[in-house]
């Protein structure tokens, strides 16, 4: 199979193991990544490639049988274990989430007492969903974290009006597992998704890691080159939302095959009932059509609507590491990209190709700036959004826009404070489009507001507009109470 034979393809086979390679190797240097392993799995079978180092000082190469970590692919993982616990009949996605853990707490009261569990699973819980503190290394980290929401936990908008990734909320449904297991969140995860699925490469944390050809994470350097991320994960409390599972591109794509067979294994068990699995893929809420992030959110899933599809799933990035996962469920193919630095935006590229060859579906080419922008009301888009985390500007500038995004709070103090300033162009009335691609992407930012000025920009996560003068730190976001800030309702 070569890369000529890809568009329009007739026959629907896996590709090979020589043009994974070759494409893998390729867009990797493009994209100035160390190392990387895919996997494509159509039914029972499944076909695999490594390329690179695992660390660019050891040169230790990576192999198919690498692990990497996965990031925020987790949730898929937790959300399985939630729908688990819905299967058993001791878990009501519509209940408030108090009523499983009696001690959450959000800054908002009226919040505190409303989200529910479903809310958490897609995104629209509505409070601050970028928290990381470290709890240690102990069983009692994720719940360590969820006790820091009480204080930490500001509102961003009231529950259910929107979606906004939230780490967080990922953070509490671990806990939900927890404590209605009565196991750690690992332990629960090896129990009821590891050992059923007889994956042999699962790691969810450095202990279990260093026992594996295992991948290192790597950030740009001061000379632009790859080095050594500080750590190689981040705190174990954010264990359920993402920052610690590694495994296999192969393991990866088996445990999709599982949601492809709705729930049903090999065997004749059950990781799902049916029920569950499909309710998974339902829509819940749409997303701002801001690129690869798809149009909807399920129950865990990432969903995207495109022609030959539909198609389910969801990216995932650490410290230095990150992956990509999309399934087409109705062809039974899934592919998995694992990466330890560069930019991940490059691999699409083979996603793509894989999708079209494999499953007949056609991927969108990513968006690019207009040639001619669209006249805007530049007041709509200009002024200062913020939430405890992040804080962004944006106003204009001689060819159309200037945005300067900082990092806050812990965030900052993690990786460093991070200041970037993007140039944009209007894409439409209501999105600004980055004017340079950045790792084969040009970044997107919707705003949301039916008034004469945003209400939100929104860039997967929501920041609220703040009032003329008001610093983030003291934001509405932070108090829970963002109707204080400027902008017209929704």
């Amino acid at each position: 199979m070569g890369r000529s034979d890809v568009p329009g393809a007739a026959a629907r086979a896996l590709p090979t193991p020589e043009y994974l390679a070759t494409r893998l190797g390729e867009l990797a240097k493009r994209g100035n990544i160390p190392g990387a392993s895919v996997a494509v799995r159509m039914g029972d079978e499944t076909v695999a490639a490594a390329t690179g180092v695992l660390d660019t000082e050891t040169g230790y190469p990576a192999t198919t049988e690498s692990i990497f970590q996965v990031g925020s692919i987790t949730k898929v993982w937790t959300a399985t274990l939630i729908m688990q616990l819905v299967d058993e009949g001791v878990l009501d996605l519509d209940a408030p989430v108090r009523t499983f853990l009696p001690d959450f707490k959000l800054l908002d009261d009226a919040a505190t007492a409303s989200v529910t569990v479903r809310q958490l699973l897609c995104h629209t819980a509505g409070f601050e969903g970028d928290l990381f503190e470290d709890f240690g290394p102990g069983d009692d980290a994720v719940a360590g974290l969820v006790g820091h929401l009480a204080d930490h936990g500001g509102r961003l908008f009231a529950p259910g009006e929107m979606f906004s990734y939230c780490n967080s909320g990922y953070v509490a449904l671990g806990r939900i597992v927890e404590v209605l297991t009565g196991q750690t969140w690992e332990a629960t995860l090896r129990e009821r998704i590891t050992v059923p699925l007889g994956l042999t490469r699962v790691a969810t944390g450095a202990a279990e890691a260093i026992l594996h050809r295992v991948a290192i994470g790597h950030v740009e350097g001061p000379d632009g080159t790859s080095v050594k991320a500080p750590v190689w994960q981040l705190p174990r409390s954010n264990a359920p939302a993402g920052s610690t599972l590694a495994t296999t591109a192969t393991d990866l794509v088996a445990f999709a095959a599982a949601h492809v067979a709705r729930g049903l294994l090999p065997d004749g068990t059950r990781l799902l009932s049916e029920a569950s699995a499909l309710a998974m893929r339902e829509p819940q809420v749409d997303v701002p059509d801001i690129g690869a992030v798809g149009t909807a959110w399920g129950l865990g899933w990432n969903l995207f609507d495109w022609a030959g599809g539909p198609v389910i799933g969801h990216d995932g990035g650490t410290l230095g590491q990150a992956a990509i996962l999309r399934v087409a469920p109705e062809s039974g193919v899934s592919i998995a990209i694992l990466t330890n630095g560069g930019a991940l935006g490059v691999m699409y590229e083979l996603v793509r190709e894989v999708l079209a060859s494999t499953a007949g579906v056609a991927m969108p080419e990513p968006a690019v700036p207009p040639v001619d922008p669209p006249v805007v009301d530049a007041r709509f888009f200009v002024g200062r959004y913020a939430s405890q985390v992040l804080a962004m500007d944006v106003v204009e500038s001689e060819r159309g826009f200037e945005l300067t995004l900082r990092t806050l709070g812990t965030a900052a103090k993690m990786a460093g404070e991070t200041i970037r300033t993007t140039e944009l162009v209007a894409r439409d009335a209501r999105t600004l489009i980055a004017v340079e691609a950045k790792g084969g992407q040009h970044d997107q930012y919707a705003f949301v507001g039916d008034g004469d000025r945003a209400r939100f920009v929104h860039m997967t996560r929501a920041l609220p507009r703040m009032a003329v003068g008001e610093p983030a730190a003291a934001s509405g976001a932070e108090r829970g109470d963002v109707d204080s800030c400027s902008g017209g309702a929704r």
